[in-house]
């Protein structure tokens, strides 16, 4: 390195160095903790940028439980340091970073590894479990340099026939008259911009098959669509809404240009644009595991029997429920329901009965936990519940049993008001009165 680059290089350290311990001035961590704050900016200087091994906790200051994670945390960033980086991001105020990498509560810690695509830790929250899983990530690092591969080459599944080859002639029939979800590359085969994007476009499309589409325009070649959409630069990058498209399905792409980028800001719109959940009745084992099974939560709730609360209560709980279900859509969440006494073994699994009608929980099927709604059963109520859910508040408990619950077979509810039992008429034509039996 030559004495002017050195000197640049010097500079840009200290000025880095600045600017951290600005940024550390809002940190939950001390400023001597080895754990380096992050922001947006660093974010991408510091972890993207790199080919270091990341440890990145996202935190909220006022979270009890990233508090009690802060000193095994700091463990972490001593023992690792020169092994692997270790960060933290304070995401309610970067909120940005938040939402780029799907942060639904606190802490969460995410370990950017080879490709920089991040993987969850689920692992114990000691820092002897958060230590394991990073040495691991380093390992596949070093395993990968000794064959001879690059730290990021190979990594992304990247098959170019997932990109779908748009003309003027096949434009409105593959894309237009479409129910899916579309993001078109406008191209020309001399920019080097397009050539850069094409193997992040190829590993995006792949990652996406099934989702999204992904499609690539020669606009130079098709120019009656490039004109349509008024292309003046390349790349440039359309996304088409979900369902029947019109003129106002298209909107301008305003992501990063990086396969991560592209999947995450395609998977956000697809969110926005995806329909409400049904709330379904459980009527079968079947039933919950379509609405249940792989989300990431279930919200169980158990209404009162149709005798105590007829159609129009009942329909009133329901309508609750959907409008929470259409508020966390993107979420990615199921909703279930269930009549009093209907499913016995739901209501001993989630310990519901204690509390009365309507009762509901939160349950995440994979860890065979759930949080019980100990509020009222009102929109505001539930709300209130769900958000601090999604922000880790709120005690757990763990599953009765190691297993789903015995579902009942029952008769889906017809919507109608329930007929009380009627009382058996007694004949006592036969009875007299005044006789009198002896004893």
């Amino acid at each position: 390195m030559s004495r002017v680059a050195r000197t640049i290089h010097g500079k840009m350290s200290r000025l880095l160095g600045v600017l951290l311990l600005i940024a550390g001035a809002n940190s939950m961590y001390a400023p001597n903790s080895a754990v380096i704050d992050l922001d947006p900016i660093s974010f991408d200087n510091l972890v993207l940028n790199s080919d270091h091994i990341w440890v990145v906790e996202f935190y909220a200051p006022w979270c009890g439980h990233c508090k009690q994670l802060l000193p095994e945390y700091d463990k972490v960033a001593t023992a690792l340091k020169g092994v692997v980086k270790v960060g933290a991001v304070n995401a309610d105020e970067h909120k940005s970073l938040g939402s780029k990498y799907g942060v639904r509560g606190f802490p969460t810690i995410k370990i950017f590894g080879l490709d920089k695509k991040p993987e969850d830790y689920n692992g114990p929250r000691s820092a002897a479990g958060i230590v394991d899983a990073a040495l691991n990530a380093a390992s596949q690092k070093v395993r990968r340099a000794l064959s001879g591969k690059t730290s990021g080459g190979e990594s992304k599944s990247k098959d170019p026939k997932n990109v779908i080859e748009l003309t003027d002639e096949n434009f409105d029939k593959t894309v237009l008259n479409s129910e899916d979800m579309w993001l078109v590359e406008f191209y020309a085969p001399w920019c080097g911009h397009c050539k850069n994007l094409a193997p992040e476009w190829a590993a995006a499309a792949t990652e996406l098959k099934g989702k999204v589409k992904l499609g690539a325009l020669d606009a130079t070649v098709n120019t009656l669509k490039a004109s349509k959409y008024e292309i003046k630069g390349y790349p440039t990058i359309k996304f088409f809404a979900p369902g029947k498209k019109d003129a106002d399905s298209v909107q301008d792409f305003d992501g990063g240009r990086t396969s991560g980028d592209i999947v995450n800001w395609a998977l956000e719109k697809l969110a926005e644009n995806i329909p409400a959940p049904e709330v379904v009745q459980i009527t079968s084992e079947q039933k919950l595991r379509a609405a249940c099974e792989d989300k990431p939560i279930c919200v169980v709730s158990v209404l009162p029997h149709i005798l105590d609360c007829q159609s129009d209560c009942r329909n009133g709980y329901l309508k609750t429920l959907i409008s929470l279900g259409e508020k966390y859509k993107k979420k990615m969440w199921g909703w279930v329901w269930a009549e009093a006494s209907a499913q016995p073994n739901i209501e001993d699994a989630l310990e519901i009965g204690g509390f009365g009608y309507p009762a509901l929980a939160a349950v995440n099927i994979k860890k065979m936990k759930y949080s019980l709604l100990k509020g009222s059963f009102s929109y505001d109520g539930i709300n209130e519940f769900l958000r601090d859910l999604s922000y880790g508040r709120g005690g757990t408990a763990p599953l009765k049993g190691a297993q789903l619950p015995v579902i009942i077979e029952t008769t889906p509810w017809d919507g109608k008001d329930a007929e009380p039992p009627q009382e058996e008429d007694i004949d006592l034509s036969d009875v007299n009165l005044d006789e009198k039996d002896e004893l």
